[in-house]
């Protein structure tokens, strides 16, 4: 690709090549074209293969955690050969180069896990072994179904299915709205949030932009969704609290309660015998319950749990 860009092209975005993510490429294009009355063809998607698409047969974190996901397109970005990149919020770090920013955060989709395999945590069979690489599914799972077993579970939606169809596991988890945005959603069972709980920052798509030389960060911009900001703010302040990464076992759902914004967390060992919950309510942007939220539920736990937490 030409550093010099097409002048018929307004925006340029950047994402990673897997069918999801282009998926969520394409649906962010779309956005940008109905909002400002432009031609498809106004918005180049333009894709990288990221670190994390290149090796799958060990979990994320031991080979460089969310970062696999997103220095190829850090690079595209600092040097202004995309002006936003396209990610899927979950799978960011929580600390970030201090140049980029999240310019628009679009409205949140489905935010549960699905069960493919099974149509709930109580019917999975007896001995089961369960495919991921989460270590929040895994260590919830556990927590649940003691009875059952983890293996790594690692590549695209395809990839997971296909290794469930050759046998290597009996049930795998897919978050519902990757299902939804590929037109799969049959496929899964989701798991409501009152007895699982999802992944900070599940089924959020974010424009991230280095607003210093953006040219169409205006028209970007434009496409920020309140209510999903500040659902994503708080839970990225829940996880930058607690110090996490991507070893940690941790599970949180923020949403808009009576007296602004409610949320629930938990904090897991890895196997899943101990299970730290709390609960709090602030005002959208105010943080300082979210951190006190954190410190209580590392108060409360054991070193089994805190010593996956604050960088250890």
């Amino acid at each position: 690709m030409s550093d010099q860009p097409n002048r018929s092209v307004k925006v340029r975005l950047g994402t990673r090549n897997s069918p999801l993510a282009m998926a969520q490429a394409i649906e962010t294009r779309e956005r940008l074209c109905a909002v400002h009355g432009w031609a498809q063809d106004a918005v180049e998607l333009v894709p990288v293969m990221a670190s994390g698409d290149k090796v799958l047969d060990r979990p994320l974190a031991e080979i460089g955690g969310k970062a696999l996901w997103t220095k190829e397109l850090d690079v595209w970005l600092a040097e202004g050969r995309i002006d936003a990149a396209v990610h899927s919020a979950k799978d960011v770090e929580t600390i970030r180069p201090r140049e980029f920013a999240f310019t628009a955060c679009l409205p949140r989709a489905d935010r549960r896990d699905s069960l493919v395999g099974a149509d709930s945590i109580a019917g999975i069979a007896p001995g089961s072994v369960i495919g991921t690489s989460a270590p929040r599914r895994a260590a919830q799972l556990l927590n649940l179904r003691p009875d059952c077993t983890v293996v790594t579970f690692r590549g695209n939606v395809a990839t997971r299915l296909g290794k469930l169809e050759a046998g290597e596991a009996d049930v795998t988890f897919l978050a519902s709205a990757g299902l939804e945005r590929l037109g799969q959603s049959e496929l899964g069972a989701p798991l409501e949030t009152d007895a699982w709980i999802p992944a900070a920052a599940q089924g959020v798509i974010v424009l991230e932009c280095r607003p210093d030389i953006c040219p169409e960060l205006s028209a970007i911009s434009q496409l920020d969704h309140a209510e999903t900001r500040a659902e994503l703010e708080a839970e990225r302040a829940l996880l930058a609290a607690l110090g996490g990464t991507c070893h940690s076992p941790v599970a949180v759902l923020c949403e808009r309660g009576a007296r602004g914004m409610a949320m629930r967390a938990a904090i897991f060992s890895p196997d899943g015998a101990e299970r730290v919950e709390g609960e709090t309510e602030f005002a959208p942007g105010h943080h300082a319950k979210v951190e006190a939220l954190a410190d209580e539920l590392l108060t409360r736990a054991s070193p089994a749990v805190t010593e996956h937490f604050r960088g250890a």
